[in-house]
């Protein structure tokens, strides 16, 4: 039986997000659905990498925190969860969230896991042109550490038809999250298109949490917003037509009104007419955005048009090694000695034969943003040579010749930081959609 309207919730924006918002919003909000929105393009591969470690890992770090303090608050409420929580690992993230609820003596808690985004198999047995980049899915050959589909709905929807309290999927479009709850709820089609192209505007503006409400949106002395160190993060109460008023707890902190979502509205949006998602492509061109009362903002007008056949996998793959080393210079002419530095480091790169690819030094402070400098002369600068080559021990020479600065000139340095990491880079193509297939797996506490 369908509702009439549902309210629905983000509890986070990204993976290292703060987790009290989230917990108000449980306790005051009359939320029906939460939503935990914590992929970013890199994280699969990052996870994956954790997983090879240890086969019960590769799910977000928070996870566990997350859900402990979560659900004793949820279940009672019959407030169900939806997250991508599982990251490169959804199947443990399950299993680890019904052992959760068994502690916490919630018998019969229902978790789905929704798999079927890891395509890896796929894209090493083919060959995809990149869309993103020139070349193709082969030309990354065994550097390849991941690739993961953008699902849509539909294994979610499948999930809570199913009585799934909590939802966790991996690599899904961002929106969906938030759209399948709406489609399961309130009776829509999964071809009505401008029925979803609104729902995907709701997904899109609800998806990074504190953006909307002003998080990313505070430029002070410009576009000021109270109490951020207690920023609110938003809901929306949605339709079974779809209009929708987004709003936050009243006292919580932050401002929700017609600017923070027009600037969340047009958030990684390349194209208003034409926002591709696995389930729609959305149309954003008529949009209607009115601040209704105070943190009270309607949002209709959402349109769309038939999903492509084909969906985004994202591929992570190893590049190289970059090394990285960082000196402090203080005083009268501490812009001059962090120049000599980078020159410095620069000629004994060369003369030692460092085979670096790239080579990027900054004067922290001063240029590293802006390189035509932001004028003046700071009393303090910090200088970043950071370079990517192909291994490890060439990565190391770099931070090293930044150390040997300490005796070696310039005077005055001091604070020598040094790293190297593994380069994790991503790229992207096509997958014809009906080689794609989300799959459902129910645990029970």
């Amino acid at each position: 039986m369908t509702r009439p309207s549902i309210r629905i919730g983000a509890g986070a924006g990204f993976s290292g997000d703060r987790i009290e918002p989230a917990l108000d919003l449980i306790e005051h909000g009359q939320l029906d659905y939460l939503a935990f929105e914590c992929l970013a393009e890199r994280t699969i591969g990052l996870a994956q990498a954790a997983r090879a470690l240890d086969p019960q890992a590769g799910f977000d770090p928070l996870l566990e925190t997350r859900m402990r303090r979560a659900l004793p608050l949820a279940a009672p409420r019959g407030l169900r969860i939806i997250t991508n929580m599982g990251a490169a690992n959804t199947l443990a993230a399950a299993r680890k969230v019904t052992q959760i609820a068994r502690e916490l003596g919630l018998s019969g808690y229902c978790t789905a896991a929704v798999t079927g985004d890891d395509v890896l198999d796929l894209v090493l047995a083919g060959d995809y042109p990149l869309i993103d980049r020139e070349g193709t899915s082969r030309d990354l050959g065994e550097s390849i550490v991941s690739a993961n589909a953008y699902l849509g709905v539909a294994g979610i929807v499948q999930a809570l038809e199913q009585g799934a309290d909590t939802v966790i999927t991996g690599r899904v479009c961002d929106p969906a999250l938030f759209l399948a709850p709406l489609i399961h709820e309130l009776g829509w089609a999964m071809d009505d298109w401008d029925l979803l192209g609104q729902g995907t505007v709701v997904g899109h503006l609800l998806e990074c949490a504190g953006q909307v409400c002003g998080g990313y949106f505070a430029d002070p002395g410009v576009k000021d917003v109270p109490d951020l160190a207690r920023l609110g993060f938003p809901y929306a109460d949605v339709a079974r037509d779809g209009r929708a008023v987004l709003g936050k707890l009243e006292g919580s902190g932050g401002r929700l009104d017609s600017m923070t979502v027009k600037e969340q509205l047009l958030y990684e949006i390349l194209d208003p007419a034409a926002y591709w998602q696995a389930d729609v492509c959305a149309d954003f061109r008529q949009v209607r955005i009115v601040q209704e009362a105070p943190d009270r903002v309607s949002i209709a007008g959402g349109k769309g048009q038939p999903a492509p056949d084909t969906l985004k996998v994202s591929i992570a793959y190893h590049d190289g090694h970059m090394g990285e080393g960082q000196i402090s210079y203080a005083g009268p002419g501490a812009v001059a000695r962090g120049r000599l530095a980078i020159e410095i480091v620069r000629e004994r790169l060369r003369l030692i034969g460092a085979r670096v690819e790239d080579l990027r030094c900054d004067l922290i402070g001063m240029d590293a943003v802006d390189q035509r400098g932001m004028g003046g002369d700071p009393a303090e600068v910090r200088v970043r040579i950071a370079g990517r080559v192909k291994d490890e021990a060439s990565a190391r020479v770099i931070g090293a010749e930044v150390e040997a600065l300490y005796t070696n000139g310039p005077m005055g340095g001091g604070g020598v930081t040094r790293s190297t990491r593994r380069v994790l880079a991503v790229a992207s193509c096509l997958l014809p959609r009906a080689m794609v297939q989300p799959r459902v797996t129910m645990e029970v506490a």
